[in-house]
């Protein structure tokens, strides 16, 4: 599967200058991970974004999202942004922050 590479270049230069930050080859896309942990990710045309569970209800009320669910079983605490939900580099970075914060509660790896 291809993934989005222009969105993907987009999250390198949000991410540039954190030393937290590696990237990895995940879910047929390529993942963003902060401190291991995966914080972002682009699978096709779409962002892929690491919330918690306790953020997903409130991630999946706003548009352009839905759960992620690759296998037909949902992964708690991740959702899927529409890539035309995130043409505009403030909601890009909105949902970017979010994912590394959520990234950075868990323990490094």
């Amino acid at each position: 599967m291809t993934y989005d590479e222009g969105l993907a270049e987009r999250i390198r230069q949000y991410l540039d200058a954190d030393p937290g930050v590696t990237e990895k080859r995940m879910f047929g896309g390529i993942a963003f991970l902060y401190q291991g942990n995966m914080a972002v990710g682009v699978t096709g045309d779409d962002l892929v974004v690491r919330v918690g569970p306790d953020a997903a209800g409130a991630a999946l009320a706003r548009p352009g999202t839905r759960l992620f669910d690759m296998t037909g079983r949902p992964m708690r605490g991740w959702v899927v942004v529409a890539g035309a939900a995130v043409t505009e580099d403030e909601a890009l970075g909105a949902w970017i922050d979010e994912g590394r914060a959520f990234a950075a509660s868990l323990p490094a790896k």
